[in-house]
């Protein structure tokens, strides 16, 4: 399917999710990861250019792609996406999960709001899971959203993770990344599709640019025919 080709009437509606997560320890501390939301951005930025519309949570990571034809929303912990999930899944053909979502947060007092002193003695930090954000969307998800997320792991579990985390969070597809992509230009994946088989990108990493049209190129024809499935089972 050529992007460029989709029809003004048939624009496909992504959510995508982009960055890191800061998860609060004090009014000033934060726990957080080295995501530079360069993936999610660049989605965001190719679907736009074949005139989709967009819509990008994004977290805090300085890489911010043009406005033109995004709409751009900011959050900063993972609870505030999970917000902002519940608020826009509803809107939304195809949800793309690429941002780095804290596993944990900490627990902090819920009137916390200003700075610990720092001491002489060590201190402990209790971290508690954070909800499961993807999972979450897939069970409250509309019979034709298609969902995508992301696994980013070490080469030699990459498949079996991504496999296993494909089934456990009920989704669609899942993009599989080495660790070595995080924070690079550079990115080499693989989508697999559940109860399908897997597509490699290139033999090597490749632009997140050029990693973003080939990806939209695989769903867009997967949004197609899931909105016409969806179609077919509510006409009879």
């Amino acid at each position: 399917m050529n992007l460029g080709a989709n029809p003004e009437q048939n624009r496909i509606r992504l959510l995508i999710t982009a960055g890191p997560t800061h998860e609060p320890i004090d009014a000033v501390r934060y726990i957080g990861n080295r995501s530079s939301g360069r993936v999610g951005a660049a989605v965001a930025q190719a679907a736009a250019t074949c005139k989709w519309d967009v819509r990008l949570l994004m977290g805090p990571a300085p890489t911010v792609p043009p406005a033109n034809g995004i709409e751009i929303i900011r959050f900063r912990s993972t609870a505030d996406l999970e917000r902002l999930l519940a608020e826009h899944l509803p809107w939304c053909d195809l949800l793309i999960m690429a941002a780095a979502v804290s596993d944990y947060t900490p627990r902090v007092e819920a009137d916390a709001t200003g700075k610990w002193k720092r001491g002489d003695g060590p201190i402990s930090l209790e971290l508690v899971p954070t909800p499961d954000l993807l999972a979450g969307c897939a069970a409250r998800r509309r019979p034709d959203q298609v969902l995508v997320g992301f696994a980013l792991e070490p080469r030699n579990r990459l498949t079996a993770s991504a496999r296993a985390k494909l089934e456990r969070k009920d989704i669609d597809f899942i993009v599989a990344n080495p660790l070595e992509t995080m924070d690079s230009d550079a990115i080499a994946a693989t989508l697999f599709r559940r109860g399908g088989e897997a597509v490699s990108s290139t033999d090597g990493p490749i632009t997140k640019p050029e990693f973003a049209r080939w990806l939209l190129d695989l769903l867009a024809p997967a949004v197609a025919d899931s909105a016409r499935s969806h179609a077919d089972r509510t006409a009879t």
